[in-house]
């Protein structure tokens, strides 16, 4: 078994107070949460202080809080974790329980962008390619990610523009419509595409997240309307969803 260093453990333990505890705490407050030794309590708070672990309260400097190098060593650890292959790998798993294809795509002014694809084993099933672009207001992706800018943002998008071209007989036709599907979204935190970029395929979308709490993309579920029923549906959106939120918890979001 690797040998462990306990004065190590030790301060690992005690940077993660902060976790918890999301304030600045006093070397007591240390003490009693930790149930070390007064002495040691103070080598290692001023051990991490000196390395820019800790640092003093500015306000209370008989307190300190998390230093930049834990802000820092954050920010590489979340720099490093890569969007597409987290994606693919879970939409490897939701293709492997329900056999439907799976898609995830990014936003790119008003154009859903598809950056990872997942096929089921079906003959038949949806044709798309990654890197493929479908207007946002047709899909279930589209949408999903639309819900992340405010109405303004949305305004400023779609340029005032209330006419909105369709793909199929069932897309949104306008942006008053778009606006009010997008509210609806919001409150379900899912997204549908009732055949509204295919007029063959279903879908149902749920949104991913990073460690910042940005969504940074979205997660579908395809199925051709030969294959779907209301129950289906229902077990694709649960899902669908988790599979999106083990993809955010895999970026850093705390679900």
């Amino acid at each position: 078994m690797a040998r462990i260093i306990p004065s190590v453990t030790r301060a690992l333990r005690l940077l993660e107070l902060f976790l918890n505890d999301q304030h600045p705490l006093s070397v007591p407050e240390i003490v009693d949460r930790l149930g070390l030794p007064r002495t040691t309590t103070h080598e290692l708070v001023n051990t991490l202080i000196h390395n820019g672990y800790l640092r003093r309260d500015a306000k209370h400097s008989n307190k300190v809080f998390l230093g930049s190098k834990v802000i820092e060593l954050g920010n590489v650890y979340a720099g490093k974790l890569d969007l597409i292959a987290e994606g693919r790998k879970i939409a490897e798993e939701i293709v492997a329980k329900c056999d439907e294809t799976v898609q995830m795509a990014i936003l790119d002014g008003t154009e859903a962008v598809f950056v990872a694809k997942v096929e089921c084993s079906k003959m038949v099933r949806l044709v798309s390619a990654v890197g493929s672009r479908v207007p946002a207001h047709c899909t279930a992706v589209g949408k999903m990610l639309l819900t992340s800018l405010p109405e303004s943002g949305i305004n400023d998008l779609y340029q005032g523009q209330d006419k909105l071209k369709k793909m199929t007989e069932n897309s949104i036709g306008s942006l008053s419509q778009l606006k009010h599907e997008l509210s609806v979204i919001r409150k379900r935190g899912l997204s549908y595409d009732d055949c509204e970029s295919n007029t063959d395929v279903r879908c149902v979308s749920a949104p991913i997240y990073n460690h910042t709490g940005k969504m940074v993309a979205a997660m579908s579920i395809s199925v051709p309307v030969s294959r779907i029923t209301s129950s289906k549906q229902d077990e694709l959106a649960v899902i669908i969803r988790k599979g999106a939120e083990e993809v955010s918890r895999n970026l850093g979001y705390d679900i």
